[in-house]
């Protein structure tokens, strides 16, 4: 049996906890030794806080009363010897709770009224508005009254079937799918909007966030939580009822806001829970077994995943198991397997790309680091020939030789005029650049589809509009690929000048690639398209859930907008950063090489001791390029938890039900 989800969360902690202390000697080593310039400790500060601040999110999703709450109990929570959120008969969970940590807040339930669905307002907008939700502390000294605060999450208020429809759990074409009304025609609803709780448990300090998600009532009705929190998780865990299998309710969710058998990626485990109500006393424990095993085939050939992604548990007989130490019951309700699937499968694929980001980064901290050794290594190779061709001469040679330097000094400070200017021309493209990925920008691309979406009555026409806006939103981005390409094109011919000129080594670093922001809408598009279906055309009608929809949309493909300029920004920089660095060591060149001529015409020594001093200089350079591959050789080739395990294939064999007693 591999490690489970705990220990590789560990592990991974570790790993960035190490990575970030050695990040932080090559900065101060290369501080030290003046190889740090603006770019590169941008660069370095940039890497540092993706290690550092890295988050993984693991959201739980299925319809109600599938166990997701119970199974976060046994996987996360078994060490306080009982339940922590609430999980009993009946709908629990009412909205959507997130689970982290945030350091220096004491540890709270945040709740956002229900009524804020009757403002425009997104999640993320009311999350800056901290004074409107309700906060409640918790105790981690007192188990129990953490239990008791959480049960908050399951509350519920009865409203009038108008205040329901407001607030969008009622449609009067709905039918049966309504909430039931009582004797006095009132409804029940959640009480709250949103949960996030601030608890310091060890994984959630390390940057694990844990989504557990309401029913497919709630799912439906806030677009922000498929659009933005769901769609963004680095993992899914969806819940069945492994006595019921796939369920009509069961199969909208997958279809409408998982993605669907196309997007059913390795990294979404489909979980068959409660596999206890199998265990009966009328069935051997073989057969058991089949039953199960004909269920986990059924479930991967509906939803369309492979059979290794399908694992049957019991959530409650772990739960029990762990507080009581029992292993047999333990293993006989599959949550070790589960464990193991979402630590090999989600660290190792999470590790493996934060690692790859890792190593692009550091080779480009050691390319810039190498470029100024390079050049200071040019400019003392230059001054030997200049002081050896001195030997035995007089000092006439020696002022002639001055006057020259003095000549190359004043011609290359000409230069910067030139230079002022093509700055000012790659500034211009870039504020250009930044324009096009600009939120104004952004919100005259979605006008058509707001348009379309708060004209009166059903909105047949919206997909097309849908459709429109996103081609507008992709050709946007690829209109700033063009123009990135443009910025490096018109940068390519400056440096080649100046490379003939005045004998510079710049090069263009490689155009930034945008094609992974140009899939990432067309998978918002794709993963979106039920909301502006036939199938939401009655929500669509209701302004209060249209303006959720645009919200949601326009924060997401914002913050898509928000990345890919960052990226360019950060190549922009490191494309003329080189340049300051190169004006400036020839501007010490020129200081050095004029001092020491002045050495030798005062004093005959002074040639001896000038060349001495550049060899030595040369075996320091030798010595800080070697250091420099030892410290960033270190932080790639760093140990940390297993990599590219692929996740295991669950046994055909399923576990073994204990014999009833």
């Amino acid at each position: 049996m591999g490690s489970s989800f705990n220990e590789r969360f560990d592990q991974h902690g570790a790993w960035r906890r190490a990575f970030a202390q050695q990040l932080k000697r090559l900065g101060q080593w290369m501080g030290a030794h003046d190889l740090m310039d603006a770019a590169v400790g941008e660069r370095l500060q940039r890497l540092e806080e993706q290690v550092r601040s890295d988050k993984v999110t693991v959201a739980f999703v299925g319809e109600f009363s599938r166990g997701k709450s119970e199974l976060i109990n046994a996987i996360f929570f078994a060490g306080y010897g009982r339940r922590i959120m609430p999980a009993s008969a009946g709908r629990t969970t009412m909205c959507p709770t997130e689970l982290g940590y945030e350091g220096g807040t004491a540890p709270s339930l945040r709740l956002l009224p229900i009524e804020t669905r009757m403002q425009p307002l997104g999640l993320a907008e009311w999350r800056l508005k901290p004074d409107l939700w309700v906060d409640v502390a918790l105790d981690m000294d007192d188990p129990a009254q953490m239990a008791q605060a959480l049960e908050k999450v399951s509350e519920v208020r009865r409203v009038s079937v108008d205040e329901a429809r407001a607030l969008g759990f009622w449609s009067d074409e709905a039918g049966d799918e309504n909430p039931r009304q009582d004797a006095g025609g009132m409804v029940s609803v959640p009480m709250w909007r949103h949960a996030v709780i601030n608890f310091p448990h060890p994984l959630l300090r390390q940057g694990l966030v844990i989504l557990d998600t309401p029913g497919l009532n709630a799912v439906g009705v806030e677009p922000e939580l498929t659009i933005n929190l769901i769609a963004q998780a680095h993992a899914v865990v969806f819940l069945l009822g492994a006595d019921t299998g796939v369920t009509r309710s069961d199969l909208a969710i997958w279809r409408d806001h998982l993605g669907g058998a196309e997007d059913a990626s390795d990294a979404r485990l489909v979980v068959l829970n409660k596999i206890d109500t199998l265990w009966d006393q009328l069935n051997s424990p073989a057969q058991v077994q089949a039953q199960l095993e004909r269920q986990r085939h059924t479930v991967a050939e509906v939803l369309g995943v492979p059979l290794g992604q399908v694992v049957a548990v019991s959530a409650q007989k772990g739960l029990v198991a762990k507080i009581n130490c029992d292993d047999d019951l333990l293993e006989a309700s599959g949550l070790p397997q589960l464990e193991v699937a979402l630590g090999t499968g989600i660290m190792g694929r999470r590790q493996s790309i934060l690692r790859a980001a890792v190593a692009s980064g550091v080779a480009g901290l050691r390319n810039e680091a190498r470029r100024v050794i390079n050049i200071r290594r040019r400019d003392l190779d230059d001054q030997m020939l200049e002081l050896r061709s001195l030997r035995g001469k007089n000092a006439s040679v020696i002022d002639a030789m001055r006057g020259r330097i003095e000549q190359e000094q004043q011609e290359f400070e000409a230069c910067t005029a030139r230079i002022q200017a093509v700055r000012a021309v790659h500034l211009k493209m870039l504020r250009e650049l930044f324009h096009q990925l600009g939120p104004r920008a952004l919100k005259a691309q979605l006008a058509p589809l707001t348009e379309a979406l708060e004209s009166s009555g059903l909105k047949l026409g919206v997909r097309k509009a849908y459709g429109e806006t996103f081609a507008s939103v992709r050709a946007a981005m690829e209109a700033a690929q063009a123009t990135g390409g443009e910025i490096q094109a018109m940068l390519g011919g400056t440096f080649r000048q100046l490379n003939t000129e005045f004998g510079f080594s710049l090069q263009v670093p490689a155009a930034a690639q945008l094609s992974a922001y140009v899939r990432e809408i067309a998978f918002i598009e794709q993963r979106h398209l039920q909301y502006v279906g036939m199938g939401n055309v009655l929500r669509l009608a209701r302004p209060e859930f249209t303006q959720r929809l645009l919200r949601a949309l326009g924060l997401r493909l914002r913050t898509v907008f928000e990345a890919a300029a960052n990226e360019l920004e950060m190549w922009s920089k490191t494309a003329t950063a080189q340049l300051d660095a190169q004006l400036r060591e020839r501007k010490r060149s020129f200081e050095r090489r004029i001092e020491a001529v002045n050495r030798i015409r005062q004093a005959a020594s002074g040639l001896v001791e000038r060349i001495a001093e550049i060899e030595a200089a040369e075996e320091n350079l030798a010595e800080l390029e070697l250091r420099l591959s030892e410290l960033t050789d270190e932080l790639v080739q760093q140990p940390g938890v297993e990599e590219d395990l692929p996740v295991p294939d669950i046994p055909e064999t399923a576990p073994q039900p204990l014999t009833p007693a």
